[in-house]
């Protein structure tokens, strides 16, 4: 290949640059509310919460993060010396503003955490200590350093700072989010904030809330990021308590997560961190073969795949360092892909990838070819960084986090590749990778990272692993509800009440009754989700025995590109007939499929009896639910097994064109706008249940109908 460049153009300039940025920013910051670890401060603030800790006392931390960069909220943790930190609440902007992976200041996720608090017979005084996501001085170090070392073109970015997953227009209101918040909270003063390393907090939760104990043998720890303050990839280890850093690769563009997005973005024409699980799912329709697949070996010059597991940019190919919007390109890529898709045309029906355009687009299999390409470069690439990880720690553990780790094609290619063999040959043992993704690896799960990682600096133990993601807002309650439904186009009544065993399970015979009818139902129950998947508390269900499911739920339902696909959600013995669970997640019974982060590939007899499930490739993105996490979901999936004989649900989220539906008024709006939904089920606090379905005009009378045959059927 005669196109190659690698590494900056002007690594000193940029160095210098960096170093300079990050100097004056700490200082700047500071006099504004912003202390890094190892000032006055901070020190102050870890030695107090010591001190309470060791004296028994309960302690809340709050994971702020601020206006400026994707997916702001707020995270309360609860620690003890006893137990370390426990998850209260994190409490994502997007799903109460309503933007998806919104940059506002998070008015509401915080206000929402204080009732949360207060409803604990708590307040703000008790918080000990206010931390952020990111390590603000080292991130704009590091964005000096981007611009500097590609000058002059590099000066292109300053026009266009959400090139790292930043708004600029909110940067500037994040350097005053002490006043903000203090005003907010009705405080005389600013809240001072303590900055955390961004791909620390990444790390060290994920390694906490994991199902991996301490055993003696290490644990590693990957996080391959869009960016972070300092870099874009950072590998860990952990052991006997303890986390060490190994590595970072100081770079925003020698980065996964930028290639996939500015690919998956410029050929798929979605926008940034809507086109990458679309892009994703795309490649199960194109050529997956590496040896015939014909983009994928001159795709792979663009990375360049070099010693002790480093991933570089080839800036001879790509241009996304200088230009990653109207230029991305540079003449050998363009050569390869053609011309990417501009900003204007995105979303655009004419420029986005439909597989349903395959019959009479000619292109539509070449671009399906492409994400197949990226797809697996893609693969390769994280497979490079895992190998060189597992050999320099001779770990057979990982926990994967940051946003690339949302790829969940791209994890189960890690537990089939690190295999027995591999071990053999590597470390002259027996073992197999063991994997885990959390719920959160994206920068909404660094909320509760930047918090749990300092309790762990404060000597907190690391707290129990995790088994559910219920965490986002609280429960509604029943004047909310009540509320939400005063409205002459939705019609309601009650159904049953939860608060019971018997009660509960009566909803789930009813749900799966109407289900197996071919219904399509929301519910709505407890706090949300945390993370980009909706597991079970705002879901939409459906029977996945239906052929047709897919295409009515895309088309009627969710109005969403047929590529995406629909994901199994399913008891443990479930999973287990209809598909391959991998050893390398079994860990904490399976832990690692509780949250939609890794898929697996089907039995052969799935596809003919749970076809709404079985993506193009064979594969499913299983969810397995737990009695003792979600008991309603799980009494619904029994009683499906009864009336379909599979105890499997489609699950997706309840949303249309935008973020999970939080709130009760947010899941009668997207009734409102879902006209193939049946029957949305809002669970109260106190266990109340209430169906809401479209009134008037729009009333099909199917729920009315299915609920009168369900009664009959009942003898009641």
């Amino acid at each position: 290949m005669s196109d190659k460049r690698i590494g900056p153009k002007h690594p000193r300039l940029g160095a210098a640059g960096f170093r300079a940025a990050r100097w004056l920013a700490a200082r700047l910051l500071a006099a504004a509310g912003f202390h890094q670890l190892g000032s006055n401060y901070a020190d102050e603030r870890i030695g107090s919460v010591r001190e309470q800790l060791a004296r028994g006392e309960t302690i809340y931390i709050a994971g702020l993060g601020p206006p400026g960069t994707h997916n702001s909220g707020v995270a309360l943790i609860e620690v003890t010396q006893a137990n370390g930190p426990r998850l209260i609440c994190n409490n994502e902007e997007e799903r109460f503003s309503g933007n998806k992976h919104t940059t506002e200041y998070p008015r509401q996720s915080i206000d929402a955490m204080v009732a949360t608090l207060r409803g604990m017979g708590r307040d703000i005084g008790d918080i000990a200590a206010w931390v952020t996501t990111w390590d603000y001085p080292t991130l704009f170090g590091t964005l000096a350093r981007s611009v500097l070392e590609e000058a002059p073109q590099g000066a292109k970015l300053l026009r266009n700072t959400e090139a790292a997953g930043f708004d600029g227009r909110r940067l500037e209101q994040m350097t005053r989010t002490p006043k903000i918040l203090g005003r907010q909270l009705g405080l005389p003063a600013r809240v001072p904030l303590i900055c955390m390393p961004h791909h620390d907090n990444h790390a060290w939760f994920s390694f906490a809330a994991s199902p991996f104990g301490d055993s003696g043998e290490p644990v590693a720890i990957a996080v391959l990021d869009g960016t972070g303050d300092r870099g874009a990839i950072s590998l860990y280890a952990a052991e006997n308590g303890a986390m060490r850093r190994l590595s970072c690769n100081d770079s925003v563009f020698d980065s996964l997560g930028a290639f996939y997005s500015v690919i998956s973005s410029t050929q798929g024409g979605w926008t940034w961190l809507s086109s990458e699980g679309r892009y994703m799912g795309a490649a199960a329709w194109g050529d997956m073969n590496r040896t015939t697949n014909p983009y994928y070996g001159r795709l792979k010059d663009v990375l360049d795949f070099g010693a002790d597991g480093a991933i570089k940019l080839n800036r001879a190919m790509a241009n996304w360092q200088c230009d990653p919007f109207e230029h991305p390109y540079k003449h050998a890529l363009l050569e390869l892909l053609g011309e990417p898709l501009k900003p204007d045309q995105l979303w655009n029906p004419d420029a986005v990838l439909r597989v349903e355009d395959i019959s009479h687009r000619p292109d539509t299999q070449d671009r399906l070819d492409k994400a197949a390409a990226t797809q697996l470069v893609f693969e390769d690439a994280m497979i490079h960084v895992v190998d060189h990880l597992l050999r320099s720690t001779g770990a057979h553990r990982l926990v994967l986090t940051g946003g690339v780790a949302l790829n969940a094609i791209g994890n189960m290619r890690l537990l089939e590749h690190f295999d027995e063999a591999w071990f053999a040959s590597a470390q002259q043992r027996k073992a197999r990778l063991h994997l885990w993704v959390p719920p959160t690896p994206g920068d909404a799960g660094v909320t509760i990272g930047a918090a749990w990682l300092f309790a762990h600096l404060a000597g907190a133990p690391r707290g129990h692993p995790m088994t559910h993601a219920f965490y986002c807002g609280m429960a509604p309650s029943s004047d909310d509800i009540a509320s939400a439904l005063r409205a002459d186009d939705i019609a309601s009544r009650p159904i049953g009440d939860i608060s019971t065993v018997a009660g509960r399970d009566a909803v789930a015979d009813l749900m799966a009754f109407i289900v197996a009818q071919g219904g399509v139902i929301a519910l709505v129950q407890g706090p949300a989700e945390t993370g980009p998947r909706a597991l079970g508390h705002r879901s939409i269900l459906a029977n996945p025995c239906d052929p047709h499911v897919r295409e009515r739920l895309n088309e009627r339902v969710k109005y969403r590109e047929a590529i995406r696909p629909l994901a199994p959600m399913a008891t443990l013995a479930a999973a287990q007939e209809y598909f391959d669970l991998l050893e390398g997640a079994s860990d904490g019974a399976y832990n690692a499929y509780n949250y939609m982060v890794l898929t697996t590939q089907s039995k052969p007899h799935a596809r003919e009896k749970i076809p709404a499930v079985i993506h193009a490739d064979g594969t499913g993105r299983v969810q397995i639910v737990r009695g003792e996490d979600d008991p309603l979901t799980y009494a619904y999936l029994k009683a499906l097994g009864r009336h379909t004989g599979v105890e499997i649900s489609v699950n997706t989220s309840f949303n249309v064109a935008g973020p999970i539906a939080q709130t009760p008024r947010q899941a009668i709006d997207t009734l409102r706008r879902s006209k193939g939904l049946d029957v949305a089920l809002l669970v109260a606090s106190d266990g109340k249940v209430t169906a809401a379905w479209h009134g008037g005009d729009r009333d099909s009378g199917r729920f009315t109908a299915w609920l009168a045959e369900w009664t009959r059927s009942r003898g009641s």
